[in-house]
């Protein structure tokens, strides 16, 4: 059976907007604020032997990430009704926030696939309210470690009440849940209306077009090795990360050997992290409008040495991989191919005590192109979330927002100026813990073609300058500042 091109793009077009309700059912059952409001979440439906066939386009760090926890749970016994929950960062997982909750999907019987719902959950029973400590040497440290397990009644209630606030958490995990449910029911009417067997056909047929638009724009880049270095700003010193890009026909191998081995702190990366920024990476410079399917990840191979910062080996803290080794990671792709940079950074802020805690990422600045200036102010690269509102901010938790603004010329100059960061000031209405993820304060963002660098981030606690990882107290009327980082300029800046 061949699948015609327009019942091809039907079917794309089905899937993806069952991925996006899947995404819209999670945002609006959902309790938390990380979930509700910045919408730090993901959702993808897979075929029956595990390949994604198509993901929302919602997080980027988990675009790679989640085929690992649906391969995690593959060879299972599944049935109608019952859902698989992990974070393990070794079998499936990201960081112990990202919390997956895998579905299959039935039609009379027979499994049709598996639908799949991410979420960074405010919580998962750390060290530190928030569960991202900036100090963190092992993952227990970070967190309750889910290997992947039935998920039912027993479960939400025994894995909440090792959390924080286990309420928000029982209400993130059914709302998870009620996504994935949304994603199956959506696959099973696709089934009825077409037939299981066309519409095997025509998911295959998705990830094959897929292929063949991604092969077709890495067949028309200059082929050969290109290289990149680019640092980490660890606590106890910077660490080295490199990359060769070679493309060969249309076929694009990305290598980091040579990048800094496994370290005692939490920037580890398990491999598909990486392999998420770099697929990242790749949508950036072939055509985003490529379906974001496991068929446009065939050409590309990922290396990394096992006992890497880019392939850890358990049970090394990974925590700030997730979230700041990821960004560097596609700023080491984008680099490699010429590309201005943008802040490189999530600017992770983590607040709270035993009773409530806050987790939110801060926008910045983007990399200027070679046709166009960078945009301000906006969650670039690996994040893609929201803001979380000034108005939902206040009304939930013991916090004013002081100040937020842009941060003005903040974005390296050039023939194209690069965006500009933000400028984020919590005052505390009472005493909290906070910790501070964030990359870019020492090392700037770098232009390319000529152009400048964007101003490097800067974390301050009531005036006095932190460390790019940072923790401590919060006092009642205390202030935390966060300048978040500009991007790089494109070409070389105008003579006056």
């Amino acid at each position: 059976m061949s699948v015609d091109p327009i019942a091809l793009q039907v079917t794309a077009g089905a899937l993806r907007a069952a991925c996006e309700e899947m995404g819209a059912v999670l945002v609006r059952s959902a309790h938390s604020a990380n979930i509700k409001e910045r919408r730090d979440c993901s959702t993808a439906l897979f075929d029956a032997a595990g390949e994604m066939v198509m993901q929302a386009e919602h997080i980027p760090v988990h675009l790679g990430a989640m085929p690992a926890a649906v391969a995690a749970v593959l060879d299972r016994d599944h049935a109608p009704g019952l859902s698989w929950v992990l974070n393990d960062p070794y079998a499936g997982g990201t960081h112990l926030p990202d919390i997956t909750v895998v579905t299959p999907a039935f039609h009379d019987g027979e499994l049709l696939g598996f639908a799949a719902a991410r979420a960074h959950h405010a919580d998962v029973g750390g060290r530190v309210p928030g569960s991202m400590p900036s100090d963190s040497t092992t993952l227990r440290e970070e967190g309750v470690v889910i290997a992947p397990r039935v998920l039912d009644d027993a479960a939400i209630d025994e894995l909440a009440a090792q959390m924080r606030q286990p309420a928000h958490r029982r209400a993130d995990l059914r709302a998870q849940l009620a996504a994935n449910r949304a994603g199956a029911r959506r696959l099973g009417e696709l089934a009825d209306r077409v037939g299981i067997e066309f519409l095997r056909e025509a998911t295959a047929a998705v990830l094959d077009y897929a292929e063949r638009r991604t092969r077709a724009c890495l067949a028309e880049l200059e082929d050969g090795t290109r290289t990149a270095v680019d640092l980490l700003e660890a606590a106890d010193g910077d660490l080295e990360l490199r990359v060769a890009a070679t493309v060969a026909g249309d076929e694009l191998t990305l290598d980091f050997s040579g990048s800094a081995a496994q370290h005692a702190g939490n920037l580890n990366c398990p491999l598909a992290v990486t392999a998420s920024a770099c697929l990242f990476a790749v949508r950036v410079l072939t055509d985003p409008d490529i379906p974001p399917s496991a068929g446009a990840y065939r050409p590309i191979t990922v290396v990394a040495p096992e006992g890497s910062l880019l392939n850890a080996r358990s049970p090394a803290a990974v925590a700030g991989g997730n979230v700041e080794t990821s960004s560097r990671v596609a700023d080491l792709v984008l680099g490699a191919f010429g590309r201005a940079l943008g802040q490189g950074t999530m600017n992770n802020l983590t607040l709270g005590t035993d009773a409530w805690t806050y987790y939110e990422t801060l926008a910045g600045g983007q990399g200027a192109c070679a046709d166009a200036d960078g945009p301000s102010g906006v969650h670039v690269a690996m994040s893609n979330t929201l803001n979380t509102p000034v108005e939902a901010l206040e009304l939930e938790f013991p916090l004013r927002v002081t100040e937020y603004a842009l941060r003005r010329g903040s974005g390296g100059d050039g023939r194209h100026r690069g965006g500009d960061g933000v400028v984020r000031e919590l005052q505390a209405l009472t005493d909290m813990s906070f910790s501070l993820l964030t990359e870019r304060r020492r090392h700037a963002p770098p232009g390319a073609d000529g152009g400048e660098p964007g101003a490097r981030g800067r974390n301050l606690l009531d005036g006095e300058e932190l460390e790019p990882k940072a923790s401590g107290t919060l006092r009642e009327g205390q202030r935390l500042r966060l300048e978040t980082p500009g991007g790089g300029g494109y070409g070389a800046p105008a003579a006056d």
